[in-house]
């Protein structure tokens, strides 16, 4: 009589679908999954399609961006100046070359920095930017060859 193989605990092929519904969950980070997240992705869609509001988000932008530490944002801090750049640039005309989907991405991320009250108030001390700091690494990861594109584009008009 044949034993049964039974495939162990150990087995990396034994539980496949833990592994990989782990690796679907699109939004891990709380202020990923927000309402306040979902709300700056829905008005960066109307944002995208009106070029008075995307506009007023930049100039909105910029000055919070001015405005916040710099400590939550570390290494993210030159991709947050990149995304206001690229959308100015948009906006003027002179830079095209973004995919729709990096370019709704990016104009999220600017309509949650600016949300005062999103997941953290950015009047709470100390962790008040710390979810905007998130929400653009994100942004930053999901559309870093757009962001670094244009950084190429941007030396090479100068040049």
């Amino acid at each position: 009589m044949k034993k049964k193989k039974t495939k162990s605990r150990s087995d990396p092929k034994a539980r496949p679908a833990a592994r990989n519904s782990e690796r679907n969950v699109p939004y891990r980070k709380p202020a990923l999954r927000s309402d306040a997240f979902a709300r700056a992705l829905i008005d960066a869609k109307a944002c995208l399609n009106d070029s008075e509001t995307l506009l007023a988000l930049f100039n909105d932008a910029a000055k919070k961006a001015a405005a916040v530490p710099r400590e939550p944002f570390k290494e993210y801090w030159a991709y947050l100046q990149t995304m206001l750049r690229l959308v100015r640039a948009h906006h003027r005309g002179e830079y095209d070359q973004i995919p729709d989907n990096a370019l709704l991405w990016i104009v999220a991320a600017l309509n949650y920095l600016i949300d005062p009250f999103d997941l953290i108030p950015d009047a709470t001390p100390v962790l008040g930017f710390v979810d905007d700091a998130t929400v653009i690494e994100f942004v930053t990861d999901k559309a870093r060859q757009t962001l670094d594109d244009f950084m190429i584009w941007e030396t090479a008009a100068i040049v």
